[in-house]
């Protein structure tokens, strides 16, 4: 029996992440990283978003669009593992996956209203890069979704987080906004989980910003912030 269905992008997420280096590596970890949820133009229709709000977090089902490939592996490496060893695909959350499809948890924040964009749900939390497409979005309910005695299996946590370092004024060309998400992001280190040279220095995009920094340790040395 053929099941197969072409599914398509009901919207698409704008926020400061312009590439993957620097995505949180789970929804939740960077609670003060607010995004936009801008919808296509078929489905810019108020009543589609009508009781949303009573609603205070929501499921995001989207899709690895820079992270895609022509065939997949019964097994991958996960970083958490130190890239060593190896797992079946789905004891994990790879994107190199048979769909490439991800779920992730949002807070609702606030819903914008644009003249030529519509409703824009304003959401914080996410681990989506910039122009990531999204294919559905249903509300999170508390006691069916959450499950407090959960096993984290090879990932128990959150991973390791830093004490981030920098000089006065060196974030002064960003928002307050912009500033607390960034520190976020950076505690929870960006890096690959198996680097640890103390001496290199890694880029990352940040909105219109080039964020330059390395690590020694448990401290995070933000460098520039350009």
């Amino acid at each position: 029996m053929d099941h197969e269905y072409l599914i398509k992008p009901i919207a698409y997420i704008s926020n400061d992440l312009k590439t993957k280096f620097g995505v949180p590596r789970q929804s939740g970890l960077a609670k003060e990283l607010i995004s936009k949820i801008i919808f296509e133009p078929e489905y810019r229709i108020a009543d589609a978003l009508r009781g949303i709000t009573d609603f205070s977090h929501l499921w995001l089902i989207w899709g690895f669009s820079e992270a895609r490939r022509e065939s997949w592996s019964p097994t991958v490496r996960p970083p958490r593992l130190g890239g060593n060893e190896r797992v079946g695909v789905f004891a994990t959350r790879s994107p190199f996956r048979p769909n490439s499809l991800a779920l992730s948890c949002v807070k609702l924040e606030r819903i914008e209203q644009d003249a030529a964009l519509g409703n824009i749900l304003v959401v914080s939390g996410a681990d989506l890069m910039n122009g990531t497409p999204i294919y559905d979005i249903k509300p999170y309910l508390p006691y069916a979704d959450s499950v407090p005695e959960a096993s984290g299996g090879f990932a128990p946590d959150g991973g390791k987080t830093l004490s981030v370092q920098y000089a006065e004024g060196s974030l002064s060309a960003l928002s307050s906004e912009q500033r607390t998400a960034l520190i976020e992001l950076l505690e929870r280190d960006p890096r690959p989980q198996y680097h640890s040279d103390p001496d290199r220095v890694y880029g990352m995009e940040y909105g219109d910003f080039e964020v330059k920094f390395r690590v020694d340790g448990k401290v995070l040395y933000l460098l520039s912030v350009e």
